[in-house]
């Protein structure tokens, strides 16, 4: 099996901190720069899986590298450089404490909140009559407040302007980008004949301009569908062909671990990590239409430390 990247402990010239996330580590350099390291960790139900899928922080960052290229004339994005696979460079934005999800179909946790009888999600009525992953009327905004620990809760636009969470006039700016992207996002991956079912987009300001931060359209921020055959699997009540970390949950939930209290998470055999990894490429290749070149991991920390040297020399 191919050496996967679970953990980083560098400490790159004028490194002032670093912070370990969920997937990301994120080296804060000087005052105005941040390295994000993509690792191989996975998560679910907010907790960390016990083991590192191979290439897959390689799949987020450069899917994300992509979209973020080719949504530049959208809203200004953080990125200066990818020095590595592995890899982004860019300016460090005061981060807006809220997540933008956006959903175009009802699926995943809007499902589970509907299924519960719920029909407001986020202050956004959901129409009655509705199935698991029929597509809304119109793509619905269902922010979260964004936690450092623990889960992202569900807030409505009206308690983020309420609370001084976000200005009022920022957020405005902010939803009207989250539904430009999400419609280039939606384009792009019918050019590949991929549905965006739902996403979501962190943003953060530098001065009074807002950029688009972290990462976007990747497999751990979106969920994706096959366009052949939605129509006749959605008549049938059959599930749908998805390109997205949710196959993990549900392998986690057919084990018994939802992150509840009192449960246990369940071992990973080597076939399902290797599954996982082979899903993550899938996607890679599917919605960049381009073949996944692996990187060379027989040394990944090296190779990381050299490139991020290189590039802030």
């Amino acid at each position: 099996m191919s050496e996967a990247l679970s953990e980083t402990a560098f400490n790159f010239k004028n490194q002032k901190s670093v912070y370990h996330g969920k997937v990301r580590d994120v080296y804060s350099i000087g005052d105005e720069h941040l390295v994000m390291i993509a690792s191989d960790r996975i998560s679910a139900f907010d907790h960390i899986l016990p083991k590192a899928i191979p290439f897959k922080g390689q799949v987020l960052n450069q899917i994300a590298s992509l979209f973020l290229e080719k949504t530049a004339d959208i809203v200004p994005n953080w990125v200066e450089s990818v020095p590595d696979p592995n890899v982004t460079i860019g300016k460090r934005c005061e981060t807006f404490k809220v997540e933008m999800v956006i959903r175009g179909y009802l699926s995943g946790h809007a499902w589970r909140e509907y299924k519960a009888g719920k029909r407001i999600i986020c202050g956004v009525d959901m129409p009655e009559g509705m199935k698991e992953n029929d597509r809304f009327p119109e793509p619905i905004i269902t922010p979260a407040t964004k936690v450092d620990e623990g889960h992202d809760e569900d807030i409505s636009r009206e308690e983020i302007i309420r609370q001084g969470i976000v200005a009022e006039a920022d957020y405005l700016q902010l939803e009207k980008y989250t539904r430009q992207l999400f419609q280039r996002g939606t384009e792009m991956a019918a050019a590949q004949g991929l549905i965006l079912v739902d996403t979501k987009y962190e943003f953060g300001k530098v001065g009074n301009t807002i950029y688009l931060i972290d990462e976007i359209h990747t497999p751990d921020s979106s969920r994706y569908f096959y366009m052949e055959g939605y129509a006749e699997r959605q008549q049938r009540g059959e599930k749908q062909k998805q390109l997205s970390k949710e196959f993990v949950r549900e392998w986690l939930i057919d084990n018994g671990f939802q992150g509840l209290e009192g449960q246990q998470m369940p071992q990973m055999p080597d076939s399902f990590v290797n599954k996982v990894s082979e899903r993550y490429i899938e996607l890679y290749e599917k919605i960049t239409g381009k073949g996944f070149q692996k990187a060379d991991t027989s040394s990944v920390i090296s190779r990381i430390k050299e490139n991020v040297e290189k590039a802030l020399s």
